[in-house]
């Protein structure tokens, strides 16, 4: 494949139903301080283009989590695998249940017959077409969801008054704020939370996941690759913006009475669905256009998801126990395994129903599993000494600390401890049927002031916990010795500095060990036969 389509893939990935719905009803609530995170996705993307996917690249492993078992162990592999497998279940349940929240507001459809259609749709189309199938639908998918954005920020903006009307009321309803220089972790969101913990996001979905890995090492050289993810860089950025913007031109057209209080809308998530139904819903076409858009988005992800589980799940587990699996048997297996996930996905629905706002939620569970992920990758890849024990304690404490901060938020949250109080609302042309009640502003000190610190930060601070005790584990126990460490376990950055500040050279070349083995042969005629051990360290068998 090349950069292009390869690029659009990335984007389609995880820029779902979430950020079309998701990111304007932030803007809406909670103003347009969410805008920064771009910031983070271009530190991400830098990171991933040049420290992560040279060292996928250079091994062309089929899963991810190959590398795990090559630089750690067989039992980090499995931890890792089983970790992304819980994650990417989750995540697709919130995909296509903000999706299905749209229809059942244009429409009037039951939100969980819409879901049904949807996991079939995409589990016959992932499972018959395979990977190719999935980055070429991801294209039109990418354009689809662009078209459908644009069209409908033009016609806002125009009924609106123009963009001056637009800024302006976003502006006096204190929707308006990109400096937030706060320290404070509990504060929701801040300049230092979106660029820095943003980054850690981002990173261990674009540096690190198998989603991402399997299109990286699709195309023929690391140029390309690294192309296609500066290409996503600018796909994200601008679909981003479009959302945002269309988030305060839903604002300007609702200031005066907001659509929760005044019942029109369950759920913040569905302001948008709203505002394509009294804009454009006597325009024809235009309607479908956005719901178009809207179930691309989440078809995209749902189908990159359910292909890297069926991909991580056979080579990471089947082959485990048959290892000489035919390719047509491991075809059929694959195929199933696709069928499998999404009916599991399909079954978590119900859960992803109670998580709240689907962009929090999201990124709730990218950090509470994604971070202990890319920590363990970062500790193989960034530091030389860590160990097998050291990677699978610091994963292991991480992804219990992380478990227990997000889900004792999420409970916090359901019984009412722990508010995000919303920025100012009106309910001045609402008439006189619609109330305003005072929110609720939740309790104060012990635990729930731990539940406060911002999702934002979790994937850093599950990432560092791995780190840091990987690293003590790792010292503690005996670290790995760097000259028998194979030079494209870690990332290339590393074994430059490494090379050049510390005279630390890892094993670059196989050849001495081919030498000793190739002279103590008599006959011309030689077979060689090559794997890898634990550590990368190369095995070399030479036999008639």
């Amino acid at each position: 494949m090349g950069a292009f389509p390869t690029a659009m893939s990335l984007t389609a990935s995880f820029m779902s139903a979430i950020l079309l719905l998701g990111t304007p009803a932030e803007m809406y609530t909670y103003g347009t301080m969410y805008w920064d995170i771009i910031g983070g996705y271009f530190l991400a993307m830098a990171s991933a283009a040049y420290l992560y996917t040279p060292v996928f690249f250079n091994l062309q492993v089929t899963s991810a989590y190959q590398y795990l078992e090559l630089r750690f162990s067989r039992a980090v592999r499995t931890l890792a695998s089983l970790l992304v497998t819980v994650q990417l279940c989750i995540y697709m349940a919130i995909v296509v249940y903000a999706p299905a929240l749209a229809l059942g507001q244009v429409t009037g459809i039951d939100v969980y017959l819409a879901v049904t259609g949807m996991f079939l749709i995409c589990i016959f189309y992932t499972a018959l077409g395979g990977m190719k199938a999935v980055m070429w639908t991801d294209t039109l998918q990418v354009l689809i969801m662009g078209t459908a954005m644009i069209v409908l920020v033009i016609k806002g903006v125009t009924d609106a008054g123009g963009h001056q009307v637009v800024w302006e009321a976003a502006v006096n309803g204190s929707r308006v704020e990109f400096f937030n220089f706060s320290m404070d972790p509990r504060e929701r969101h801040t300049v230092w939370g979106l660029v820095i913990g943003g980054y850690f996001t981002w990173i261990a979905l674009y540096g690190t996941n198998q989603a991402q890995i399997q299109r990286y090492v699709s195309v023929p050289t690391l140029k390309q690759a690294q192309k296609a993810i500066w290409i996503n860089f600018l796909n994200l950025s601008a679909l981003m913006s479009i959302c945002c913007y269309a988030g305060l031109i839903v604002y300007s057209k609702y200031k005066d009475c907001d659509p929760l209080v005044s019942k029109k809308i369950q759920r913040a998530d569905q302001i948008i669905p709203l505002f394509v139904m009294e804009t454009v819903g006597k325009i024809p076409g235009l309607t479908g256009l956005f719901i178009a858009g809207v179930f691309s988005g989440a078809l995209s992800t749902v189908s990159s998801g359910i292909n890297a589980l069926s991909a991580t799940a056979l080579e990471d587990f089947v082959k485990m126990f048959y290892p000489n699996m035919k390719e047509d048997a491991a075809t059929v297996v694959s195929k199933l395994l696709a069928v499998l996930f999404g009916l599991i996905s399909f079954g978590l629905v119900f859960i992803a129903a109670q998580m709240g706002g689907v962009l929090q939620a999201a990124n709730s569970i990218f950090g509470m599993i994604g971070g202990p992920l890319l920590g363990i990758f970062t500790l193989g890849m960034f530091f030389p000494w860590s160990t097998n024990k050291g990677a699978l304690t610091g994963g292991i404490i991480s992804i219990s600390c992380m478990f227990w901060l997000g889900i004792g938020t999420n409970l916090a949250m359901l019984r009412g401890a722990l508010v995000t109080p919303r920025l100012p609302i009106s309910i001045d042309l609402c008439g006189g049927n619609v109330t305003l009640f005072q929110s609720r502003t939740g309790e104060r000190g012990g635990l729930v002031e731990f539940y406060r610190i911002s999702y934002i930060w979790y994937s850093m601070i599950g990432c560092i916990i791995v780190v840091v005790v990987g690293l003590i584990t790792s010292f503690l126990t005996g670290k790995q010795q760097s000259r028998q460490l194979n030079a494209k376990m870690i990332s290339p950055a590393v074994d430059a500095a490494m090379r050049k500040i510390f005279s630390v050279k890892f094993l670059r070349r196989i050849d001495w060990e081919l030498d000793t083995l190739l002279s103590n042969e008599s006959s011309d005629k030689l077979q060689l036969k090559v794997t890898y051990t634990s550590g990368g360290l190369p095995k070399c068998e030479v036999f008639n």
